[in-house]
């Protein structure tokens, strides 16, 4: 990708997430059954809570559920999403908790403050040389002992461009990585990767799917 393509990587997300949050909500009205991610967010979960009250931010938090999801589990919980379309969505399905708008690569919290950052299968649009500061902001607000939870498709090929979804002209770049360079960087933000766990595609999933999981040493 060239550097031109990768100068409005923000706002080409947001807009192309503002266009399909309808029908992207419509398409994932839940929780997904998938037991071994669920596992992992309930281990993540069950961690945060034995380091203190700090509460989680969802970064990419889309319709909310996951979020929704970690209060159930007694995780203080916020959202933090992109698209203002996606916000409202899901402030509309989960009135009593907390979603805005912004942006992972720049979070606007104040240091050592989160008990935890979970981010599934949004760090996907971050170009590679936007990553590590986008880590090494995860460790400034995260409290000493705070967890990270990422989960993304697993691959070793760049990743793909999409210009149309749900009936949508969108504009969505996504990148695919190995498990080990996420890990890698997670490291050099100051992070100590815990736990590196790849599930096997299911149907209809054409990829491996990565989570990382990794702490705040304190």
């Amino acid at each position: 990708m060239t550097d031109s393509e990768t100068t409005d990587f923000i706002e080409t997300t947001r807009t192309s997430y503002d266009a399909i949050a309808k029908d992207y909500s419509a398409a994932y009205p839940g929780l997904p059954d998938l037991p071994v991610d669920l596992s992992m967010i309930a281990a993540f979960a069950q961690l945060v809570k034995a380091n203190g009250t700090a509460p989680v931010a969802d970064l990419g938090s889309g319709p909310g559920h996951i979020t929704a999801h970690l209060n159930d589990l007694g995780v203080p919980a916020f959202g933090i999403d992109l698209s203002p379309a996606m916000v409202t969505l899901a402030r509309e399905a989960h009135p009593a908790l907390r979603f805005h708008r912004g942006s992972m690569t720049s979070l606007d919290l104040p240091d050592e403050t989160l008990g935890g950052v979970l981010a599934l299968y949004s760090i996907i649009h971050i170009p590679d040389d936007h990553l590590p500061a986008t880590f090494a902001g995860f460790h400034r607000v995260l409290v000493p002992g705070g967890h990270v939870l990422l989960a993304f498709q697993k691959g070793e090929q760049p990743g793909l461009h999409l210009t149309e979804r749900f009936g949508h002209e969108i504009d969505l770049h996504y990148h695919w990585r190995p498990a080990y360079v996420v890990g890698d960087m997670l490291a050099k933000a100051g992070l100590e990767v815990a736990a590196t766990l790849i599930r096997e595609p299911l149907d209809p999933e054409k990829r491996p799917r990565a989570f990382v999981l990794a702490r705040k040493p304190g």
